[in-house]
C-alpha cells in the first residue's frame, strides 16, 4: 500500500550493505594483490582505487549504524505512517 510519503520514510539496509562493502573490500584488496603479482599494475591500481572507495563507504556505513535508531529503525518502529482509517 502506498501513502504517498516513502521518500521521506525510506529506510536502508545497512547491515546488508556493510556485509556487500566488507566483500567488496576483500575482493579488491585481492585483486589489488593478485594484479601486482602478475605484472599489471594499471589493474592493480584500478582494483586499489576501488578498495580506497569501497572503504571509505564502510567507513560512512559504520558511521550511520553507530549513530542509533535515526539511520537505522529497529524493527518496532514502523516504516511508515499507518494510512487514515477514515473513508470519505
Amino acid at each position: 500500500m502506498r501513502t504517498g510519503s516513502e521518500p521521506t520514510t525510506a529506510r536502508s539496509a545497512l547491515r546488508m550493505r556493510a556485509w556487500l562493502s566488507v566483500w567488496g573490500l576483500v575482493w579488491a584488496v585481492f585483486g589489488t594483490a593478485a594484479f601486482s603479482l602478475a605484472g599489471r599494475p594499471g589493474w592493480a591500481a584500478a582494483c586499489g582505487v576501488l578498495s580506497v572507495v569501497v572503504g571509505v563507504d564502510l567507513a560512512m556505513i559504520v558511521r550511520h549504524l553507530r549513530q542509533g535508531p535515526h539511520y537505522q529503525p529497529g524493527r518496532d518502529i514502523p516504516p511508515y505512517r499507518p494510512p487514515d482509517q477514515r473513508h470519505p
